[in-house]
Formats: structure tokens, sequence, C-alpha cells
């Protein structure tokens, strides 16, 4: 989800990129040659002339800055540009990490992995999701536009495609939340609807896909899950 923020963000504002895709269920983000552009080990990672850059959020600011992206994307203004920080300070620890759990506990571990869930371990998972759209609403949409005010920011690009993941498991949390459900509709129009679902298109159809794991990641990966659910 957060290379489907830089992705989006490049694109709509005509940065040039050249995309290099890393197979994760297949394990090349272990591999030695990718560790030489991101030593973390994770995607996404942004490679300038000699310049080597990780974090999602770090890429979507030095994007920003060098090819001097219009404002509203991270606002000079300093309350305004506050608000994004805050946003992107929350999101790590709560919609980001509900976000990915539900997505794992719902299908990944069950499809991909063979690996059931105990209902009640989903059931928690998808009731913290449900607190964190809460605060997303009351605390950063409020009765605004967009997350952090009247236009759209880096903010609501890195929530967008974190909700999109637990929508991609078969989560509905758009069709209970009218307020929330009519932000998505705003952020698409902005980014525009034909790039929205060309970044998307993978994830919305990962639950129907065959698993293509990696077998040695999808043992190590069992065995991570095992500790978990024990």
């Amino acid at each position: 989800q957060p290379s489907r923020a830089v992705y989006i963000f490049a694109k709509k504002n005509g940065i040039p990129f050249q995309l290099r895709t890393i197979e994760l269920l297949k394990g090349q983000q272990y591999t030695d040659s990718f560790a030489q552009v991101n030593p973390l080990r994770k995607v996404p990672a942004l490679k300038d002339g000699d310049f080597v850059l990780a974090e999602s959020v770090a890429i979507l600011l030095y994007l920003s800055r060098k090819y001097k992206a219009p404002d509203h994307w991270y606002p000079q203004d300093l309350q305004t540009r506050a608000r994004v920080d805050e946003y992107l300070a929350w999101q790590h620890t709560a919609l980001r990490s509900c976000c990915t759990r539900a997505m794992w506990q719902k299908m990944m571990f069950p499809v991909f992995l063979g690996q059931p869930v105990p209902p009640e371990m989903l059931a928690s998972t998808l009731a913290e999701l449900d607190g964190c759209l809460q605060v997303l609403e009351d605390k950063f949409l409020r009765n605004q536009a967009f997350l952090t005010g009247s236009h759209i920011s880096v903010a609501d690009l890195v929530a967008i495609t974190e909700l999109m993941h637990p929508v991609s498991a078969g989560c509905k949390i758009f069709e209970s939340r009218p307020k929330l459900a009519a932000w998505r509709q705003r952020v698409e129009a902005e980014v525009g609807e034909s790039l929205f679902q060309e970044a998307h298109e993978v994830v919305l159809k990962a639950k129907d896909m065959p698993p293509l794991m990696d077998p040695a990641l999808k043992e190590k990966l069992k065995l991570s899950v095992q500790c978990l659910l024990h």
C-alpha cells in the first residue's frame, strides 16, 4: 500500500520514474541485489542517481520538494503542514497496522498460507479497525472535504491506499460510513479514476489469484503465523 501511494503521487504530478517491480510473494525483497538498494528489505525504495531513500513517507516528501509539486500536497502554511505531519505520524501504528492485519487475517493467512485464523482474533482485529475508522472520521476528516482541509494532500493518498487493503480482502468498510465513502469519491476524483483503478488493479484481484508464493518463504511465514496465533 505505501508503494501505491508513491506511484499515484508520481504519476499524478508528472514525475518521471522507471518502475521496478519487486515480487514480494516470491521473496525478492530478501535478495542481495535488492538489499543493495534498500538494506531494510522493504518497498517502496527510491534510487535517484546515487541517492537511495527508503520509507514511503520520506519518499513522498522528497518528491514533493524536489519536483515542487502543487502546494496542496504538502502545504507551506505551517499549521496546515503540521496537520499533514500529524496524520502521517498517527497512521503508522494505527490505521496502517489495522488495515494490514485485517488483510492478512481475512485473506492472506487462509488463502495463501492455508492457515485458519481463530474467529475471535479476526473479530478483534476488525473491531480495532472499526475504531480506527471512527478516529479517522472524527479526528482527521471531521466536516472537511479532505483529511487536512479543503484540498487533497499526501495524507489522503496514504490513507486511501491503506484502506483499499482490507477492501481487497472483502471488508465492506465504506458501506456503513457515508462520510468516509464520500471522502473516498472525492479522493478518487482528484487523483483520477483511471489512475486510481490502475494503481489498485492487482490488489483488488488478490483474493481471486492462485497462490504464487515462493515455497521457502511460505514455510517461513507459516512458522511466523503459528507463533502469532499461539
